[in-house]
């Protein structure tokens, strides 16, 4: 039978038209469709004498339909395909084999099994003991006949078992209840060797004389008789070449009887404790088992198979009767293109949903930051504008009163000096609260106002001290954000240190210097006087608060100084750039 095609191939169409394509392609989808569906599969078989009676997948029944492609589930871990003989057969098959396309290599059948038995019986007569030598299954070279089949030499060494006074041989098919075939024996020979003794003596002779001829198969040879339930399938006859050698044979064909040769217990040969029986004889058989049967196969691959069925003539010849399954394995799930893309898609689907998601919490983060920001800098300007409008122009007010006062003439003297103090202090009090609008609002958050905040810092503190005061600020970069703590405290530590150099350096020129490389920021204040030396503890001039104000924006502070050769004091911090946020400003 050919095997089931595992897929439908159509010649190549004429390149005349396209409507040809159209036809070959709704063919070939006709074609899948109904081959997915269970229709009819091609190449089947079924006959009266055989029938496939069950499958079962992990030990669960499964439906199926005669000359139809049964699909079963991905990955079966044990398909049972049970069959036998139909039950309206006439006539039938005895011996059945079986074959799976794609998985066996070879026609294989459950073995059959008759036997050649040794028993011993006591001094009573009782049986004590036996040797078993089984036929099972076919033997090799067997050709279904005993004229031209290999006949294979045996010979064994029995040990007699105590209390045993006599041997008898026994040739059987009363193995399995259901076994039936065909074994035939010839050239048998027991001969014993006693204990003590090296001489071997014949203790059962082959039953036929060298010159008898195969003999009639009703004929009993000398010595042996036929036994059993249906004594008749207990043959005589000749084998190999022309029948020539006589041999004894069982022809079994009833699964629920049995035949027998043995040897007359009666005329059993003696024997004793210990002695040795070398047991020679040439046989031939072909046994199986009649009736239902099942075939198991384990975790079959995903594929095409085709399950048969085949009987045999009780000598195991071929016939004609055979029944055939399809079987289609699918691929796992798992296993399939399809799955890997569906999941490639799932898993890029949820990534990209997990990283929207996330972008749009970093975006609500973002923008609720961003609300915080704007409202602490509307904060802040309006507590700068409060302090400018109300503050200022109080302390102002203040100023021009006492700058008035001073000038009048009936004051006695002291009172007009006391009020030029007044307007001194107020006019002090004026550029610290400048300076503290400048820090609080946000409009100057940010590296370029810091630096013209500075340049106008150390003019006005040079001018006053009538030092020289040279300034090194190249452009900057409008869009670098610092915070208002950030700027404080630079502007306080510049301050600090130019007042250094006012109280102590006695000098006469201070340049104030400006770098920016991106992160790096660097601002340097240099003095032309007297210096000092950092290492000496007395020598403190404010420097600690000019380190503690740089550690607390996470800065750092360097003085480079000596006797005679002036001071040079570096402030230097690290300044993060985010010029994709700009910072806001508020233009009110």
């Amino acid at each position: 039978m050919d095997p089931v095609p595992k897929a439908y191939h159509l010649s190549g169409p004429p390149r005349r038209t396209g409507r040809n394509w159209t036809a070959a392609s709704i063919l070939v989808a006709l074609l899948c469709w109904r081959a997915a569906a269970g229709e009819p599969v091609p190449k089947a078989a079924t006959n009266a004498i055989l029938r496939i009676q069950s499958v079962k997948v992990n030990t669960k029944p499964v439906p199926f339909r005669p000359n139809t492609r049964l699909t079963l589930p991905a990955q079966p871990q044990q398909i049972t395909i049970g069959y036998g003989p139909a039950s309206n057969s006439p006539a039938l098959a005895l011996r059945i084999r079986h074959k799976l396309d794609g998985q066996d290599e070879d026609w294989r059948e459950v073995a059959g099994e008759m036997r050649l038995l040794v028993r011993f019986l006591g001094g009573n007569g009782d049986q004590i003991g036996e040797s078993v030598f089984l036929a099972r299954g076919q033997s090799d070279g067997w050709t279904g006949r005993r004229d031209t089949s290999d006949f294979h030499q045996h010979i064994e060494k029995i040990k007699v078992p105590r209390h045993a006074t006599a041997v008898w041989v026994v040739l059987t098919s009363a193995g399995p209840p259901n076994s039936v075939g065909v074994y035939w024996l010839t050239n048998l020979v027991v001969s014993k060797t006693s204990k003590g003794s090296t001489d071997t003596t014949i203790a059962i002779p082959w039953a036929f004389a060298p010159s008898a001829g195969p003999g009639s198969p009703n004929t009993a040879p000398e010595g042996w008789m036929r036994d059993g339930l249906r004594a008749s399938m207990a043959k005589a006859g000749g084998a190999g070449p022309l029948f020539r050698v006589p041999a004894l044979g069982l022809e079994d064909d009833d699964v629920n009887g049995h035949a027998e040769w043995h040897t007359l217990k009666e005329a059993a040969p003696k024997v004793s404790p210990g002695d040795v029986l070398t047991l020679e004889w040439a046989d031939a058989f072909s046994t199986g088992l009649a009736g239902p049967a099942t075939a198991s196969y384990s975790e079959l691959p995903a594929g095409f198979f085709r399950f048969q069925i085949n009987g045999l003539s009780l000598s195991g010849e071929p016939l004609l009767q055979e029944t055939s399954l399809s079987l289609e394995v699918p691929l796992a799930a798992w296993k399939t293109p399809w799955f890997w893309i569906a999941v490639a898609t799932g898993l890029t689907g949820i990534g990209v949903c997990v990283w929207r998601l996330a972008d749009w919490r970093r975006m609500q983060r973002r923008l609720w930051q961003l609300e915080q920001q704007r409202a602490i800098e509307q904060e802040r300007l309006r507590i700068a504008q409060d302090i400018h409008d109300d503050l200022g122009a109080r302390v102002t007010q203040i100023s021009l009163f006492s700058a008035v006062a001073q000038k009048r003439g009936s004051l006695p003297a002291e009172a007009r000096g006391d009020f030029g103090e007044v307007s001194r202090m107020a006019r002090r009090l004026v550029g610290a609260l400048y300076e503290t609008v400048w820090s609080v609002n946000p409009e100057n958050d940010s590296l370029d106002a810091l630096a013209n905040y500075l340049c106008q810092v150390g003019n006005q503190l040079c001018s006053e001290a009538q030092l020289r005061c040279r300034l090194e600020v190249p452009s900057l970069p409008p869009s670098i954000p610092l915070t208002s703590q950030v700027r404080h405290n630079l502007i306080m530590a510049v301050k600090e240190a130019v007042h250094n150099v006012v109280k102590h350096a006695h000098a006469t020129e201070v340049r104030i210097g400006i770098s920016f490389s991106r992160p790096q920021l660097d601002i340097f204040i240099q003095d032309d006087g007297r210096g000092f030396d950092p290492q000496d503890p007395v020598a403190g001039n404010g420097l600690g608060n000019l380190r503690r104000r740089m550690q607390t924006i996470g800065g750092g502070f360097e003085i480079v100084s000596a006797t005679g050769k002036g001071t040079r004091i570096r402030l230097g911090l690290s300044v993060p750039s985010d010029p994709a946020t700009p910072r806001r400003r508020n233009q009110s």
